[in-house]
């Protein structure tokens, strides 16, 4: 044991006395270097639900990208058509009915989309059945993932992708009909009918049917502020849209111009006409008939490019003629004015 002398001894050796208190020196004390100021800052805001992985918003938001991702329509809504500025570019025909007789009508198709655990009747195996021995890809899709896909359409189960439709160049279109006809290779002059601010798909379905039954050409329709080729357009011309091809003008007008300018009769359909269609002359030549809207008619500059306005004689408590029908009266007209001078 150590003595008294001892014990101080030692504590004045080691820098300290019995009883002692260490004062610390006022100022910075040694840390980090700044090595630990990130830990200190935190981790900024709280990110949204739809960008944290773990979050089941982040999975919806991921589900509903691949979805529009294979639609192909670039978020735009099911059902809607358009070209290439930033319009929708395929369609979703949804619903039992809808989709069997899209099939049934030969409408080209690029999926179709079944629930999973669908109940199934006698609408969904001729679906599949079509679809089947047309080749076309039968998908299985949970019911959340039909309605993103559809954006909570009423789908019943099935859904058939239709894809865009080809336009060839209108101006394209009627040259090389043009050429075709002078060498022989087409029996009748080329007839075209063109489509000046129609929006109705089932007008556009309508006239290609009248233009397949009277041997015309091409179906013309401006690039904007017109049908388009839909589903139910496609319906509705019950399998005549795969003989007579739809095609597009970017500016109507100068497409028409364009068609004079190759030897092509512009002939606008409008009540108020200069020519009666019984007394037409120019049936036997190339001609392109232009039908307006019923409600509008034909628009000024579109009037102004025709080589002549033809009239329907109708009955004068009749006011005017739906554009299909006035489509289809013409066109039969000049089919039997042709049949005679052959």
């Amino acid at each position: 044991m150590l003595r008294d002398d001892e014990v101080k001894g030692f504590f004045m050796a080691n820098g300290s006395r019995p009883g002692a208190v260490r004062k610390l020196k006022k100022g910075p004390s040694k840390g980090t270097g700044g090595l630990g100021r990130k830990a200190l800052e935190g981790k900024g805001p709280t990110p949204k639900a739809d960008e944290r992985p773990y979050h089941k918003a982040y999975k919806s938001k991921e589900l509903s990208e691949r979805s529009a991702a294979k639609r192909g329509t670039g978020g735009q809504r099911p059902g809607s058509r358009s070209g290439p500025k930033g319009r929708a570019t395929e369609e979703l025909v949804t619903g039992r009915n809808s989709v069997v007789e899209a099939l049934r009508a030969g409408i080209p198709a690029k999926t179709l989309y079944v629930a999973v655990r669908i109940d199934v009747d006698d609408r969904v195996r001729e679906s599949m059945k079509l679809a089947t021995e047309r080749g076309i890809p039968l998908m299985e899709m949970h019911k959340p993932e039909l309605d993103r896909l559809t954006e909570d359409a009423v789908h019943q189960g099935l859904v058939l992708q239709i894809p865009p439709y080809d336009y060839e160049d209108a101006v394209d279109t009627a040259q090389e009909t043009i050429v075709k006809w002078k060498k022989g290779y087409i029996p009748n002059a080329p007839l075209f009918v063109a489509l000046d601010g129609i929006t109705d798909p089932r007008n556009l379905g309508a006239i290609i049917r009248s233009v397949s039954a009277f041997s015309g050409h091409a179906v013309i329709v401006p690039e904007r502020r017109s049908v388009g080729m839909t589903a139910s357009a496609w319906k509705t011309s019950a399998g005549a849209a795969v003989r007579v091809p739809v095609v597009r003008a970017p500016n109507l007008n100068r497409a028409l111009t364009a068609f004079k300018d190759m030897g092509i009769f512009v002939l606008g359909l409008d009540g108020d006409g200069d020519v009666s269609l019984p007394d037409l002359a120019l049936a036997t030549d190339p001609i392109c008939i232009v039908v307006g809207s019923e409600g509008k008619g034909l628009s000024r500059l579109v009037r102004e490019n025709c080589d002549q306005i033809v009239s329907i004689p109708i009955d004068s408590a009749m006011e005017s003629l739906n554009a299909s029908m006035a489509v289809g009266i013409s066109l039969y007209e000049i089919s039997k004015r042709r049949a005679a001078s052959n």
